[in-house]
């Protein structure tokens, strides 16, 4: 059997190339300095390495926005720091400024982020004028929980959303690699969705042979399963969505994303159809 820890690896490399810089960084991620004079951005720049962020991540706004360039809230504070200085606002003053913005409820999705969604499987109407993405790991109990949320919406906007699936096995897991691939297996046989309900009924164990079951219980070839699981075949698939979703800002499992915006509430039914009637406000308003 192949063994591989992707996501740590990956995600461990991007963190100490993030924290061993922010303190030095010149340009920040989602910064503009247009018509920024350089002492006041150098003056701006040293705010931001001092004063913590308020999205709960304890860091810096600066080590915020290296870290993690898809917080909503160290991007909006960065800006707010910007102008401020760049109107010849004092430290104080805006300090005041970001403390009110800290009082205000997080917005429910992030700026959008381009994410290719070409083979990837989907449920809904193929020209949904709303895609939601979802980053999942088939032994993350939350992400078994979240596939009744995820329906349920559907059954809301059954003309509105299509849901797409990534996968994003976590280190943590086990054989979920292993699942994500006999999944993009099923898949290339017609029966992705009949395999990923299985999986997570059966996630407590996703060893070969429990694989190899689900296989003839869906009357799929499981010559096919066993060549795949012991090649890798579609781990390069696995691959490519794990860096996908680590690109987009994906922390944990399950991850939702709206026409490319981050959900940052919870997944429940009631947060989801919020998330999404507010995105329809938003592009309405537009």
């Amino acid at each position: 059997m192949r063994f591989r820890k992707l996501v740590p690896f990956f995600l461990l490399a991007a963190l100490c190339l993030a924290q061993g810089t922010w303190q030095t960084a010149t340009d920040l991620p989602g910064v503009d300095w247009t018509g920024v004079t350089a002492p006041r951005k150098q003056a701006a720049l040293k705010f931001m390495r001092d004063e913590t962020c308020s999205c709960g991540c304890n860091m810096k706004i600066a080590e915020c926005r290296v870290t993690d360039p898809s917080c909503a809230v160290s991007r909006k504070l960065s800006g707010v720091v910007v102008k401020d200085f760049s109107a010849g606002k004092n430290a104080e003053f805006i300090r005041a400024e970001l403390k009110k913005i800290a009082a205000e409820p997080p917005p429910l999705l992030d700026e959008a982020v381009s994410i290719s969604t070409a083979g990837d499987p989907y449920k809904g109407p193929a020209n949904a004028r709303m895609t939601m993405v979802e980053y999942s790991d088939f032994q993350c109990p939350f992400c078994s929980k979240a596939v009744a949320q995820a329906n349920a919406v559907l059954k809301i906007f059954p003309k509105d959303v299509k849901l797409v699936f990534k996968q994003f096995p976590l280190d943590s897991h086990a054989d979920a690699e292993f699942g994500a691939e006999a999944a993009l297996a099923a898949q290339a046989q017609g029966k992705f969705w009949e395999m990923h309900d299985l999986l997570f009924e059966h996630q407590a164990n996703l060893k070969d042979a429990t694989l190899l079951k689900l296989a003839v219980q869906l009357r799929l070839s499981s010559d096919h399963l066993k060549h795949a699981l012991a090649e890798g075949t579609y781990a390069p698939r696995v691959k490519t969505d794990l860096d996908s979703g680590i690109a987009s800002g994906v922390q944990g499992t399950p991850t939702f994303y709206i026409n490319g915006q981050r959900h940052d509430g919870s997944y429940d039914f009631e947060s989801m159809v919020e998330a999404i009637e507010s995105h329809v406000k938003l592009k309405t308003a537009l």
